[in-house]
């Protein structure tokens, strides 16, 4: 019987990739933190930079790559801008990562009870 070797199509691969450029823009602790903040609703840069404990110009930084990403969105109100999340469903993902670690925490508690 012959094997048919299965290759990703081009279209598929540049979907991964893009993918992968998404999880890089939110793969930063204080993006993360950004992203958790903000699911309470829009927020300006300074409050942002208060809650993750970092200079403005660090957050604004950060709240580009997200820009760029696709993960925020911001509209100027008066001398602030403000941003909010423009694919809140980024939370579920989220709260799937926070799943996993209390799954592997129990599961490594449970080895150690075992010793």
């Amino acid at each position: 019987m012959k094997k048919t070797t299965v290759t990703m199509s081009n279209r598929n691969r540049r979907l991964c990739e893009m993918k992968a450029e998404i999880f890089a823009a939110a793969g930063h602790p204080i993006r993360l933190a950004i992203i958790e903040f903000l699911r309470d609703g829009p927020k300006c840069v300074c409050e942002i930079a208060q809650y993750v404990g970092a200079e403005q110009s660090n957050v604004s930084r950060h709240l580009g790559v997200m820009l760029q990403a696709g993960l925020v969105t911001h509209e100027k109100q008066g001398l602030k801008m403000i941003y909010s999340l423009k694919t809140p469903c980024i939370l579920g993902f989220l709260e799937c990562v926070t799943n996993m670690l209390r799954q592997q925490a129990e599961e490594t508690q449970a080895v150690l009870k075992s010793l």
